[in-house]
């Protein structure tokens, strides 16, 4: 197995949180600072890109509900760009149906992370996500 991904000089790993909601994206910041990561943000889909070759990060946590266009759409764009292609996602939604799920099994994204996601379960999914070797 392949160690994780490392960031510059401090060793510590970045995180995108991708998120509209501006209080569930203070609460996922606040989580993953207090463990250790450090993290950059974007509100919607359309600043999502820009965020994303800015800050390169090792994961990025996407919402799928996004204003300027879903986070399928981001995912898309990112599968396309070969410089961030390899970025792990986590999807971290309220949209649990079947049809979701289907969907994001097909663009290669597991697992889904159901809001509201328990610290322990989030960590645990970044930790994997980031030892997983690139496609």
């Amino acid at each position: 197995m392949k160690s994780p991904r490392r960031r510059g000089g401090s060793g510590r790993q970045k995180i995108l949180v991708i998120e509209d909601d501006p209080v569930a994206r203070a609460d996922l910041e606040a989580r993953l600072e207090a463990n250790g990561y450090i993290v950059a943000q974007a509100a919607d889909a359309a600043s999502a890109m820009t965020v994303v070759n800015r800050e390169r990060p090792d994961l990025i946590l996407l919402d799928l509900g996004l204003p300027a266009g879903d986070g399928f759409l981001v995912l898309e764009r990112l599968r396309k760009i070969e410089t961030v292609a390899a970025i792990p996602v986590l999807i971290i939604t309220g949209r649990t149906d079947p049809e979701t799920r289907k969907r994001v099994e097909a663009m290669g994204v597991a697992p889904l992370l159901a809001k509201p996601v328990g610290t322990e379960v989030l960590l645990a999914a970044i930790r994997a996500g980031l030892e997983r070797e690139p496609d």
